[in-house]
């Protein structure tokens, strides 16, 4: 029996296997839709069996397609790894690296890291998928991001959790505000001047609304807001003081805001690479994680010292 299957089909596969959706895999493979539907097509008649059940709605596996998908992922994941050992060919390699963060992760880890990522590999396109802690985790399990940036909440039996910083949430107000010079400042003191605040939707909400159980606020919010980045621009306009993860903070400074260590108590966090339990990443993929990993211990050590 003769097989006319290539390379292409594989990834084609590859790619509807992650995403279960035409659309967003033949963009992530850099093909139309219909370029796609002939690659499955031809694979399902080369192998004499369908892998995929198709409908209006959804793309799933059949029992064929599960047990035919671990089967091509270590096909390409041998061919991937055999070729990045051959000589000088980072620089010709191609594909897409789908990373799920948390906004404060994605501004803390992600600049850095992609600038390096991008001189072995310039012709790699990197997505990032910024969203909440649940959303990162929610992509992750359904394959929609090879792997997360987020931080530690429920655990959850899908997903494997490598914690990376430990940090701190700190009070932010403008440099001109009476609480610029502070050292430090309790809860109950933030919560006696106007401050803006997270919605419910968000994940540090929800990890500081378990960790300030016994603190009442004196007065709601001026105004609620999803993401970290949207709550530091309400602080810069004047509308309140704010906490915030200590990354989302610049590490040298930020021109306009000051920063304040909050205390009685101290609430922290763990960020860390999320990753689908039993999963081997993809080599690209691998690469990408492996330096987000070397960088961030890099930095740490330089701060030790």
């Amino acid at each position: 029996m003769t097989l006319n299957v290539d390379l292409n089909d594989l990834y084609a596969f590859q790619a509807l296997v992650t995403f279960r959706s035409f659309k967003a895999a033949a963009e992530a493979i850099h093909l139309s839709q219909p370029a796609l539907s002939r690659r499955i097509d031809k694979l399902e008649t080369s192998l004499g069996v369908r892998l995929f059940e198709r409908t209006t709605r959804r793309v799933s596996l059949t029992m064929a397609g599960r047990s035919f998908a671990p089967r091509a992922q270590q096909i390409l994941k041998d061919l991937e790894s055999a070729i990045a050992n051959v000589g000088d060919v980072n620089s010709n390699r191609t594909g897409l690296v789908t990373v799920a963060c948390v906004p404060s992760a994605a501004y803390y880890f992600m600049p850095k890291v992609i600038a390096q990522f991008q001189l072995h590999y310039p012709r790699v396109r990197i997505k990032l998928i910024d969203s909440s802690a649940g959303d990162v985790y929610d992509a992750v399990i359904a394959g929609q991001a090879d792997f997360g940036l987020s931080f530690t909440g429920a655990p959850q039996p899908d997903v494997r959790f490598l914690p990376l910083v430990d940090e701190a949430y700190v009070a932010v107000c403008p440099r001109d505000h009476p609480l610029a010079g502070r050292k430090s400042l309790s809860w109950r003191e933030f919560y006696s001047w106007p401050y803006v605040w997270l919605d419910k939707t968000s994940g540090n909400r929800n990890l500081l609304d378990q960790a300030l159980t016994g603190i009442v606020p004196e007065k709601p919010g001026v105004c609620e807001t999803r993401h970290v980045t949207t709550l530091l621009g309400m602080v810069e306009a004047g509308l309140g003081i704010a906490a915030v993860p200590g990354m989302a903070m610049p590490k040298g400074g930020h021109p306009f805001l000051a920063t304040i260590p909050l205390h009685e108590p101290t609430v922290r966090r763990t960020v860390g690479i999320v990753k689908r339990t039993g999963q081997e990443l993809p080599h690209l993929a691998g690469e990408l994680e492996a330096m987000i990993i070397a960088i961030n211990a890099a930095e740490g050590q330089a701060h030790d010292r």
